[in-house]
C-alpha cells in the first residue's frame, strides 16, 4: 500500500508531530508498504529521509506559532494527492487540511484522521487571561465545549476513521457521539504511540554526563518542552521555584524552542531558580543523554493528548510530573506522579518522586516505556488499513479487540467504547 500521511505544523524543529509521522512511516516501511510524508516548509521540493520519500509544499509561517507553517492552498495540496495517487490517507490536522477527507471519499480511497490535539483544549489555552484563571477562564470552559462540538461535527464526519492515541484524545469525540447521537460519526479508534526504546535507555547516564547540567546534591528537573502557551512551561518554572523555596537544592534544564522562551528565562530568573535553557536540541542523542541524567522530568501542559517527550523520559529511567488534566497521567501511570496544573500542586508531586528510592523510580520508570514499542503502533495501524477495517460493513470475522486500559497499551487498534460503539452506521467508501 501507499500511505501518505499529511500533515500542518511541522518543521525540522517542531517535536512530537514529527517524531510520530517519521516513526510510523518506518514501521510502514520496515512492513512492505511505501509510506509518503506531505508537510508545509519554506518551498515545494521532495526529499528522501531514512528511506521515506518527505514531500514539502511551500506555505507561509502561522503568526504567533513560533515558526510553524501551515499549508493555505488546500487544492495545491489536492491535486498533489492526484498525483501521488495513495492507497490510503492519514491526516494529521484538525485545521486547513481538514478538507481532504471529502477528497478521499470522492476519490474512493480510505481516510483517517489523527486527533493529535483536543479543540475544546486548544481553544481554551488562547483564550486572553486563560492561564491566571479568573472570569475569562471560567468563560472559556464553558464556550469551548460547544463551538469545539460545532466545528468537529463539520470537519471529523468528513473521514472514513478517527484514530485517537489516547481516551483523553477520544474524550471530545465521544461527547459529540453523546450529545448529537448523530449516524455520520466515523468510528473512533484508540492506537497509543511508541517510543525509541534502543535510542532512551538508562545506561546512557554517567556521572559525567550529569555533571555537565547540575553539581553534585542537586536535583536535576529537566522540561523538554516546546515554549508555547499551550504547553504552560510558566507551572514547570514555578513548580521547581517551589522547591528552592522549600530547600531543596534543584536546577532547571529546559530543552525546547518557542515563543515564550525569552519570558521564562525571565520568569526564572525573577524567581531565584538555578536554571538553564538549551533552546531546541537537533541531535536526538543528546537529547537521550539528557532525559536520563534528569532526576526528574515535569510535563505540566494541561492540554496534552499523548506527551511522546514524557513517555522518551521513561525510557531513560526517568519518572515523569505531569498534569493530571491531561493524558499523560493514562501514559505515566504509576512510573511518576500527577497533579493539578497548578505551580504549588506540581510542586508536591515533584517532592513526592524525588523521595522515592532512586533505582526503584528508574525501573518502574522504564518497565513502564517498554510497554509502549513503536512497532506495536505500527501492527496496529497496519491493522486498520487492512481491506477488512475499511469494508462498508462490518467484518464479524474481524475479533473485537479489548479495550485500552491504563495499565498498558493496546496491542492492535481498538474502538473506544466496544459496548457502546460511537460509530452507529456503517461508514466506507462513498
Amino acid at each position: 500500500m501507499r500511505i501518505v500521511h499529511v500533515a500542518n505544523f511541522y518543521s525540522p524543529r517542531s517535536g512530537g508531530i514529527r517524531t510520530a509521522m517519521h516513526a510510523m512511516a518506518g514501521q510502514y516501511l520496515s512492513r512492505g508498504h511505501e509510506p509518503v510524508l506531505v508537510v508545509p516548509g519554506k518551498r515545494d521540493g521532495v526529499s528522501l529521509v531514512d528511506g521515506v520519500r518527505v514531500v514539502t509544499l511551500a506555505a507561509p509561517r502561522v503568526p504567533f506559532s513560533g515558526g510553524y507553517r501551515a499549508v493555505v492552498q488546500p487544492g495545491k495540496m489536492r491535486g498533489l494527492l492526484e498525483t501521488l495517487a495513495p492507497d490510503r490517507l492519514e491526516v494529521s490536522d484538525r485545521t486547513t487540511l481538514a478538507g481532504l477527507g471529502d477528497w478521499a471519499r470522492e476519490a474512493g480511497i480510505p481516510s483517517l484522521m489523527m486527533l493529535h490535539e483536543r479543540v475544546d483544549g486548544v481553544l481554551r489555552s488562547w483564550i486572553p487571561g486563560a492561564a491566571a484563571g479568573g472570569r475569562a477562564a471560567t468563560l472559556g470552559a464553558a464556550a469551548a465545549p460547544a463551538l469545539a462540538d460545532r466545528y468537529n461535527l463539520a470537519t471529523v464526519t468528513r473521514f472514513d476513521r478517527l484514530v485517537a492515541t489516547t481516551q483523553f484524545a477520544a474524550g471530545e469525540v465521544e461527547r459529540l457521539a453523546a450529545r448529537t447521537r448523530a449516524a455520520a460519526l466515523p468510528p473512533l479508534y484508540r492506537v497509543p504511540l511508541g517510543v525509541d526504546l534502543e535510542r532512551f535507555r538508562p545506561d546512557r547516564y554517567s556521572d559525567e554526563a550529569r555533571a555537565q547540567y547540575a553539581p553534585p546534591g542537586t536535583a536535576l528537573i529537566v522540561l523538554a518542552s516546546r515554549q508555547s502557551t499551550e504547553k504552560r512551561p510558566d507551572l514547570a518554572v514555578d513548580a521547581a521555584a517551589q522547591l528552592v523555596r522549600d530547600g531543596r537544592p534543584v536546577r532547571l534544564v529546559v530543552a525546547g524552542s518557542g515563543p515564550l522562551l525569552p519570558a521564562m528565562r525571565r520568569r526564572a530568573e525573577a524567581s531565584g531558580l538555578p536554571h538553564r535553557f538549551l533552546s531546541f536540541i537537533p541531535d536526538r542523542d543528546r537529547l537521550a543523554t539528557l532525559l536520563t541524567c534528569a532526576d526528574v522530568v515535569i510535563a505540566p501542559g494541561p492540554i496534552e493528548t499523548f506527551g511522546l517527550a514524557a513517555l522518551e523520559a521513561l525510557a531513560s529511567g526517568t519518572p515523569v510530573v505531569c498534569s493530571s488534566s491531561s493524558a499523560l497521567p493514562e501514559v505515566v501511570g504509576t512510573a511518576g506522579a500527577a497533579a493539578a496544573p497548578d505551580g504549588a500542586a506540581l510542586a508536591l508531586a515533584l517532592h513526592e518522586v524525588l523521595d522515592r528510592d532512586v533505582d526503584q523510580r528508574r525501573k518502574a520508570a522504564r518497565a513502564r516505556a517498554e510497554l509502549f514499542p513503536w512497532s506495536a503502533t505500527g501492527d496496529a495501524m497496519i491493522e486498520l488499513h487492512s481491506r477488512k477495517a475499511f469494508d462498508l460493513a462490518p467484518d464479524p470475522a474481524l475479533p473485537e479487540l479489548a479495550r485500552l486500559e491504563h495499565a498498558a497499551p493496546a496491542p492492535a487498534p481498538t474502538p473506544v467504547d466496544p459496548t457502546e460503539p460511537v460509530h452507529v452506521g456503517p461508514v466506507g467508501r462513498r
